[in-house]
């Protein structure tokens, strides 16, 4: 049986775009540009600021200890001195209920949350942070419950709370409703306004700040913390940031008709079967383990771990065996991103730019640094920087497109620099930051580096294309396996182009105790 279900990209574009009442005519006669905010903190000009990032934290199934928790601790005393707080995605694990977001995210941040010290009087979707957290959207925000699991899981539920199963799958009475919590959460919900008058008066109120592209929404800490849509751009302290919505640009290129084709298909086919089989023997090994035994319990933790790692293969699977009509791509977003990008280059206000989205392109992780969908986003993501490049590469004297790329999803931390692509992606800093919560992945057998594969006139030539600096994950074995969960501070330098003192903050769990090994900074 599917875990989740994930709606197409047709009806997530769809379904976000009415959420936010994209291009209602209220919005397009006050000329507001519905994917910028400002961050009104009396700082945004600084030319020298500090922000924390965290990715893939929203889940408790761990027993007996929290993981995001202890990341979130190491963050506390950065809180002060940094502006913000960037999320690469999966704020709340499985499938982003709001059943879930009191637990997995508004309890383990509740100090950069207005109202944190009572927690638990805070509806999920009434935020207000204190320090702002800009995140973006995550597979998981996304998922929901297929119908059949639904049904179980609303009948099971009471019993459920009262034995809990050895594994917490992290599932209630629904799922996302196609990323509505998340939207609910963090954007600004204007489909809410249904009186006349009301949605006129919000814009008026809130949507006060200045831009090339017209009034944007002003993001004001403490006071009024949304976002104004699942894609969005800020600038602060000459840096341009833009995040991005990779959901909707992951689809993999359809599957040849062809005899190769065919073939590969039936081997993707037999693959989803071993792995569901797989599935099956985990639930039946953690059925014998006590959940109240500290060994066990740390066992279980692995199973469950594998048990998600073994499903985000079969989803990956299931869209390759899914290609076989023409994928949708958001395409309106990608020729956004191409716009603002060579706005950004020939603004004399910017000096650097920063880009962050959920799915990595590039990554040395086991179970991603392969999949049919780190390669479509690879692919998407390169071709807007070459576009970009065709347009500004006067402006840029050498320097690469964006400065630094910041990514989730591969449970890891990983600092890793493209080489020379022969595309506008090269000499260009990736860092995945999405080992903040969730259970952590290792580093891929093969090695830091990361090949690419064309064939041309008959041949096919390899080539490397990008090298991981570092890689914090899953290491060890037995007894001496290690967990190093991770968040990162980044420190902006002034200059042009600046420099990002990037240091990794490490919570790591090791023979069941709590350890925080010291990691070097590092520049680029």
């Amino acid at each position: 049986m599917k875990l989740v279900s994930e709606p197409t990209t047709t009806e997530k574009i769809r379904k976000m775009k009415q959420r936010i009442r994209w291009k209602d005519t209220a919005i397009v006669e006050r000329n507001i540009d519905q994917t910028s905010l400002f961050i009104d903190d009396g700082k945004a000009s600084d030319v020298e600021f500090s922000f924390l990032v965290v990715g893939d934290s929203g889940t408790g199934s761990h027993r007996g200890h929290s993981p995001m928790r202890r990341v979130a601790e190491l963050m506390l005393p950065h809180y002060d001195d940094c502006r913000f707080m960037l999320h690469t995605g999966d704020v709340v694990y499985q499938v982003g209920s709001s059943e879930y977001y009191s637990k997995n995210f508004i309890k383990p941040y509740r100090e950069a949350i207005l109202g944190g010290e009572d927690y638990k009087k805070i509806a999920y979707d009434e935020m207000v942070f204190k320090l702002p957290i800009l995140p973006v959207l995550g597979n998981h925000d996304y998922y929901d419950l297929p119908i059949i699991f639904g049904l179980i899981s609303a009948t099971t539920l009471p019993f459920r709370r009262l034995i809990p199963s050895k594994l917490d799958i992290e599932v209630g009475r629904h799922g996302s409703h196609k990323g509505d919590a998340f939207a609910r959460a963090f954007l600004d919900y204007l489909s809410k306004f249904k009186f006349p008058g009301e949605l006129a008066r919000h814009l008026d109120e809130y949507y006060t700040a200045k831009t090339d592209a017209g009034r944007c929404l002003r993001y004001v800490p403490g006071e009024f913390t949304r976002l104004p849509n699942r894609y969005y751009t800020f600038r602060y302290g000459g840096i341009d940031f833009f995040a991005l919505d990779s959901n909707t640009i992951n689809d993999p290129l359809p599957l040849p008709e062809t005899k190769e084709g065919q073939a590969y298909r039936s081997l993707l086919q037999k693959r989803r079967d071993e792995l569901e089989q797989e599935q099956e023997e985990i639930r039946d090994i953690s059925n014998k383990l006590n959940p109240d035994d500290a060994k066990d319990a740390e066992q279980i933790d692995d199973l469950q771990s594998k048990l998600s790692q073994i499903e985000e293969m079969i989803v990956d699977i299931n869209k390759q065996l899914d290609s076989s009509k023409k994928p949708v791509t958001d395409t309106e977003q990608l020729e956004w991103f191409k716009q603002r990008l060579i706005e950004s280059w020939n603004s004399s206000e910017v000096r650097g730019r920063v880009v962050y989205f959920h799915h990595p392109p590039y990554v040395t992780e086991a179970t991603k640094w392969e999949q049919a969908q780190t390669l479509a986003v690879r692919s998407r993501i390169r071709h807007v920087l070459n576009a970009v490049a065709g347009q500004v590469k006067y402006l840029t004297q050498g320097r690469p497109i964006v400065d630094l790329v910041l990514n989730g999803h591969a449970h890891c931390m990983e600092h890793i620099e493209t080489l020379d692509t022969g595309n506008a992606d090269s000499n260009t800093n990736w860092i995945v930051c999405g080992g903040s919560g969730h259970s952590l992945r290792r580093q891929r057998p093969e090695g830091a580096d990361l090949w690419e594969s064309n064939s041309a006139k008959g041949k096919t030539e390899s080539k490397s294309v990008a090298r991981s600096h570092l890689f914090i994950g899953r290491n060890g074995s037995g007894s001496n396996k290690r967990r190093p969960y991770s968040g990162l501070r980044i420190d902006v330098k002034e200059g042009s182009p600046p420099k990002f003192v990037v240091k990794p903050l490490v919570a790591e769990r090791y023979q069941r105790q709590w350890y925080q090994p010291k990691i070097e900074s590092f520049t680029i």
